[in-house]
């Protein structure tokens, strides 16, 4: 280190001690006044050596290390100190300024010039700062000394650097014409940015290689700031004329339904439900749970809007390719050049705040669908991801959480021209985590695609003369139905998660190169998982000092993590059968059994387009909560065999088998109840003991039915969950619609917690059902205080009455039956005693 180095740190605020401690182990200036602004050095108070520590001795024993000296890098982790922790906070005062304007002689046109508040708001941190304050500066100057030491000085305008056009491509065209200028007195060419000459063998081969706009790294800076810039406003333009759009369009609609109400058309009411209305004589129609409807729908509007959404993609998409030239990138066409080898300090600083934040807003998109549909924007997106992760200096950026603005603290003007205004930054997910969402929807819709992985070899010999002629006049249909252009589409849906896998290969594998492997499985320990099979346990212990805030929080970490898994649903084969006998098809443990093996080894690219959707939107998108969950498991090699388990009152978990048939999604799919004690029990007006689900939205009620090609399986089983979370279940019989807190209500309910503990908790406990077994016995123990406390209260509240097993016969005898409560011998309580005994050993 010299003394120049030293007093350079001192100039910026640093103590001699920090400055020496700091040169010691960072033995570049920049690096060194990074960190000493990250307050990597505050711990040492002065220059007589107090609380100071010798960190060239501490460097000089790391290099000693496995970690340094190339041994046992995959166990010893040099980055274990980096945490990905969300809870970080910074408070930054930002200045707001009256933007300057200037006039562009070749035009004559007004454009805006980029303050020094704006250049620098959104970045919250230290040393990040220092370095766009001294660019902007620098830039800033009116003149530029000669670098031949001629004693000229050569003229520079602030406008050529900053000045915000109305596309990126006049600001390049008129930056590139300007940068590089001849001294008045000694004709040498100079770099206005730098202020370092251009020289003559780089101009020979200006043809072919070298733009002035390569030509150092403050270009670069500069260049990705103003880029980025325009990026944001763009962006944030576009977001808030989206905002102003549904505004109006919620007025209108509002205003609109103030009028007379069309016939078969949906009247909004105040609590947000839809009401739909038909011609019969006026009335409303019995009400069913479901969603959209089977009323003919004008998708002109849509129509428009989606036309509108994708040409203010590709104008983003071009914006974004065209700054991209400019990131550092050691593999562009014709090799790296200057400013791809050193880096501008600020080019991180503006790829966090300001790539960060479309970034973040663009990966936030909870449909692989829509992002599909808008893949020219998507796919620009992923190209900026890998250049990024590709380059050593850019790549930790990808595990970085992204600090967003949390709060507004305080705003205050100092004059007419000036607004100070204090920020609170909070730390949200970094790029690689939001990137992983769509990483397992990507994942999903691809395994959808890939459809039934039987062969038409598979077929078994077991099925019937009618199904063989079924399954083969299917196969015709399908071969039809394969012509079409879906195919099309699912080539497409296919390329870009394809896409979207790889980008997530280079990120990790660029960590890898840059950070070691320690760091990056580090980093997959910290980020949402989709298992292949029901291994995961919650890792809380339950006691009795365990408060009810951390139960939650126990239950909602564990269910978010295995709402969604795949797993073998296949029974084995029966003894005798040799299992590698390809024309073995395999039988499953599932209602929908005849149907699947019919299907076996089928393409059918319209369905697996759907289903490929329907994955991708499941895998993350399940509610969780503490008062009700669903919880899905898809058959690993034949993803149209589901299984659901929903929980419903006080943790009680009801089961369902789900098909997704030949026609899916042109017709909704086939459901079967399962929590029926042997198919004895009626919990619900809408679910019967045979199984049958009564929704309309599967047809089999009246009511909003299935829209084709709109309507999704997440509405069937939110559909569901509100049928079972229902205060009243007998209310959602239409007959008895208007009997809330009626006796026949209540003995209703009554009924149905008798059978609820029997079947549903007790049975499901010392049975459960496959694949949910660790499901439920995990949900039960962390459920298990709450439900012991809920099964107090409902054996206080039993009428004493036996138990019917369904709630229509049982009604027609609600009014004459009277047995009393202190005689009873339903066998409720000796179930809760049961049940409660389990709960403690749990």
């Amino acid at each position: 280190m010299s003394a120049t180095e030293i007093q350079q740190l001192v100039e910026m605020g640093a103590t001699h001690a920090q400055a020496h401690a700091a040169l010691k182990q960072y033995k570049d200036v920049e690096q060194a006044a990074e960190r000493f602004f990250e307050g990597k050095f505050d711990h040492i108070k002065d220059d007589d050596g107090e609380d100071y520590v010798d960190y060239d001795s501490d460097y000089d024993n790391m290099k000693d290390t496995p970690s340094h000296t190339g041994e046992g890098n995959a166990q010893v982790d040099p980055y274990s100190g980096i945490f990905f922790s969300k809870d970080r906070r910074e408070e930054v005062i930002e200045i707001e300024e009256y933007p300057e304007t200037m006039v562009i002689p070749e035009t004559n046109e007004s454009v805006t010039l980029l303050t020094q508040g704006q250049w620098m708001k959104g970045c919250p941190e230290g040393g990040e700062q220092m370095f766009l304050f001294s660019l902007y500066s620098q830039l800033s100057s009116p003149t530029c000394p000669c670098p031949q030491d001629c004693g000229a000085s050569i003229p520079r305008s602030k406008g050529d650097f900053f000045a915000l056009h109305p596309d990126f491509t006049a600001y390049i065209d008129r930056l590139r014409s300007k940068v590089t200028k001849i001294c008045p007195r000694c004709h040498s060419k100079v770099c206005l940015a730098c202020g370092e000459p251009v020289s003559v063998d780089a101009e020979k081969h200006s043809a072919t290689r070298e733009d002035p706009l390569f030509h150092c790294a403050d270009l670069q800076g500069v260049i990705l700031g103003v880029g980025l810039t325009m990026l944001d406003d763009i962006f944030n333009q576009q977001n808030q004329d989206t905002a102003a759009q549904a505004t109006d369009s919620s007025i209108s609609s509002r205003n609109n339904k103030r009028r007379k109400t069309n016939i078969n058309s949906p009247l909004e009411t105040d609590d947000g439900d839809a009401l739909y209305y038909s011609n019969n004589a006026g009335k409303r129609a019995k009400g069913g749970i479901g969603y959209a409807g089977d009323v003919v729908e004008d998708h002109t509007g849509q129509l428009i809007a989606l036309d509108a959404q994708r040409k203010k993609d590709e104008k983003i998409a071009k914006l974004l390719a065209a700054i991209r030239a400019f990131l550092p990138n050691l593999n562009r066409e014709g090799g790296g050049r200057t400013s791809d080898y050193l880096v501008h300090p600020t080019t991180l600083a503006h790829l966090r705040r300001r790539f960060n934040h479309v970034c973040s807003r663009l990966l936030q998109n909870d449909s692989l669908a829509d992002m599909s549909e808008r893949s020219t924007l998507y796919f620009e997106l992923l190209e900026w991801l890998e250049t990024i992760s590709n380059h050593e200096a850019l790549a930790s950026m990808m595990a970085m959480p992204i600090m967003v603005v949390g709060s507004v603290k305080a705003v205050n003007a100092k004059n007419n021209q000036i607004r100070e205004r204090t920020i609170i930054y909070e730390g949200s997910s970094s790029p690689r985590e939001l990137l992983e969402g769509i990483a397992i929807q990507a994942q999903a819709a691809v395994k959808g695609l890939e459809g039934n992985k039987l062969t038409e070899s598979q077929i078994t010999e077991e099925l019937t003369e009618e199904q063989k002629r079924m399954t083969l006049d299917m196969r015709e249909k399908e071969e039809e139905e394969a012509a079409v252009a879906v195919s099309d589409e699912n080539q497409k849906l296919l390329h870009f998660c394809q896409r979207i896998l790889a980008t997530v290969k280079a990120i990790d594998r660029s960590l890898r190169d840059t950070k070691g492997d320690a760091f990056v499985e580090r980093l997959h320990a910290s980020l949402p998982t989709i298992s292949s099979s029901t291994t995961y346990v919650s890792p809380y212990r339950v006691d009795v000092t365990t408060s009810d805030e951390a139960l939650q929080k126990a239950y909602l970490d564990w269910a978010t993590r295995v709402r969604f898994e795949y797993c073998d649903m296949s029974l084995p084969m029966l003894d005798g059968v040799d299992t590698t006998d390809l024309a073995a098809t395999p039988h499953y443990k599932f209602f929908y059994d005849n149907e699947a093996r019919m299907l076996a080894g089928s393409d059918i690219p319209k369905r697996s387009l759907a289903i490929a959707k329907e994955l991708a939107i499941l895998t993350t998108n399940l509610p969780v909560s503490w008062g009700s969950s669903i919880f899905l498991r898809v058959d690993e090699t034949r993803v149209d065999v589901i299984k659901a388990l929903i929980t419903g009152p006080e943790g009680t978990p009801f089961l369902f088998d789900i098909f997704l048939g030949p026609s899916y999604n042109q017709s909704p799919p086939s459901v079967k109840y399962m929590t029926t004690n042997g198919g004895k029990f009626r919990f619900n007006p809408n679910l019967y003991a045979d199984g049958k689900v009564c929704l309309s939205l599967l047809g089999t009620w009246q009511g909003p039915g299935w829209v084709a090609g709109r309507s999704t399986l997440l509405q069937v089983l939110i559909s569901i969950q509100s049928m079972i979370l229902c205060d009243e279940p007998y209310l959602n019989e239409p007959a008895w619609s208007t009997s809330g807190g009626s006796a026949a209500s209540m003995t209703y309910s009554a009924n149905v917690r008798r059978m609820v503990v029997k079947t549903a908790m007790l049975g499901n406990l010392k049975n459960p059902p496959e694949p949910f077994a660790e499901i439920i016995k995990t949900h039960f123990r962390l459920k298990a205080r709450s439900i012991l406390t809920q099964l107090d209260d409902w054996l206080s509240k039993d009428d004493g009455k036996s138990t019917s097993s369904d709630g229509g016969v049982y009604s027609s005898q609600l009014k004459s039956d009277s047995t009393a409560a202190s005689g009873s011998t339903n066998g409720l309580a000796k179930d809760v005693d049961e049940l409660q005994r389990l709960l403690k050993r749990l």
